[in-house]
């Protein structure tokens, strides 16, 4: 049973950059931002937690079964399922190129929680350092923000590309012809951009990289030398009480400075045939997911190609639900909708064999999904999109754009729009 303390608090940026100064005394750090954007379902404003008891951390083998066993201590635990999770579910392989070297899989038990709402703080501290509660919290009011001084640190980065243009290009004319001959009919297609023999501050590029993106998913994990820095508009799914809830994004445009041109490219992309019909083939396979848990008759699309508009892009999101049995557990709803189903395409499993034969770089993190379990079984991950992920001890930084291909697809506008979803990343690390 864990201590709790609530404490009549404000969070704004001031806050939010002193309690992840502070929190970087931890080697586990998990942070995890709505950004107060306006969104279904919302709970927490933020929440964090630091400071592991236990963990696990496994590759693909059995690690359902090994996070079921660990889900069986009912507390709090935090970290992410990474996309390559696919080959414990079923038979498929990750071969590609991985620098990045994160595990599969990594969840830890913090000893220290931070929950916050519009209004305060509730602290949830473990029992053995629950003594510590008053001395962290006036710790952190007392933080002074630190401004990075090692150069080396924050110089601009050169980006590269793992595949180029040309070759881009060929294996999407390739994943068409699988289209084409009915192999599959949607498929998510991404590359990589990444910079060897380079460091960065990441803490201060989570802040520079949220500040820019302001999404509703913002994630911010440091496990020892492995970091995840998120800026994800999408939710994979969450569950609270018996309802269970996924919002998958497909349908990208860009912004633009000009209102009344930005309220038209928002229009355009609203009536768009081939992204809407991008967003109901991959809304129709999330309902399909869902059916194989929710109770008879409850599955349903509360919103369907809805435009969520975020700094860099609008966006088509879809919000499907369902209700679950109460003793369905949490592992069981993520092993039938694992992985998101927009970073896969339809069908699911075919679709997931076809780009790991084309794309160049396991995608490991990204396209898993980061957040957290609670001690009552509820539960709530994002999807790890616009997320650079770094390796501090191999001085390795990536990120992953992708866009999803489908008969009606051209090209060349596929290309342009991995572009605009990299820019934010870019311009973060290239500055």
């Amino acid at each position: 049973m864990r201590s709790e303390k609530k404490i009549t608090f404000t969070l704004d940026e001031d806050a939010k950059q002193r309690i992840l100064q502070w929190a970087q005394q931890y080697e586990e750090v998990v942070w995890l931002d709505s950004n107060q954007y306006e969104q279904l379902d919302s709970h927490y404003e933020a929440v964090l937690a630091v400071d592991g008891l236990t963990s696990l951390v496994t590759d693909a083998a059995g690690a359902f079964n090994d996070l079921e066993e660990y889900l069986s201590n009912r507390d709090w635990w935090f970290g992410y399922l990474g996309y390559d999770l696919k080959n414990d579910l079923e038979a498929l392989s990750s071969q590609n190129h991985d620098a990045l070297e994160f595990p599969d899989l990594y969840f830890f038990q913090p000893k220290k929680v931070f929950l916050f709402s519009e209004t305060e703080v509730t602290l949830q501290y473990l029992p053995l350092v629950a003594d510590e509660m008053d001395r962290d919290w006036q710790e952190i009011l007392v933080t002074i923000i630190s401004e990075a001084t090692d150069n080396q640190e924050n110089s601009p980065l050169k980006i590269q590309l793992r595949t180029s243009k040309d070759a881009y290009f060929e294996k999407v004319a390739q994943l068409m012809r699988h289209i084409e001959r009915g192999d599959i009919y949607e498929a998510n297609f991404c590359q990589e951009f990444f910079s060897e023999g380079t460091a960065i501050d990441p803490l201060r590029t989570y802040h520079h990289l949220n500040a820019i993106s302001n999404p509703p998913f913002a994630g911010y994990l440091k496990l020892g030398y492995h970091y995840i820095l998120s800026a994800s508009p999408e939710r994979y799914v969450k569950k609270r009480g018996n309802h269970v809830i996924s919002q998958p994004i497909k349908g990208t445009a860009k912004r633009v400075p000009d209102v009344a041109e930005d309220h038209k490219i928002q229009m355009e992309l609203l009536r768009d045939p081939k992204e809407r019909s991008e967003n109901i083939m991959i809304t129709d396979l999330v309902r399909n997911d869902l059916s194989r848990i929710a109770k008879k008759g409850s599955v349903r699309v509360d919103e369907l190609c809805k435009v969520y508009t975020f700094q860099q892009v609008h966006q088509l999101i879809s919000t499907i639900s369902c209700e679950v049995d109460n003793d369905l557990s949490a592992v069981a709803i993520l092993k039938n909708t694992f992985p998101m189903g927009s970073m896969t395409g339809a069908p699911k499993i075919s679709a997931m064999k076809i780009i790991e034969q084309l794309e160049d770089a396991r995608r490991g993190v990204y396209s898993g999904a980061l957040g957290y379990f609670a001690p009552n079984g509820d539960f709530d991950f994002n999807v790890v999109i616009r997320s650079i992920l770094y390796n501090a001890q191999k001085k390795y930084v990536s990120f992953s754009v992708g866009g999803a291909i489908t008969a009606q697809s051209r090209i060349e506008n596929e290309y342009e729009e991995c572009l605009l979803k990299a820019k934010a990343m870019r311009e973060v690390l290239e500055c």
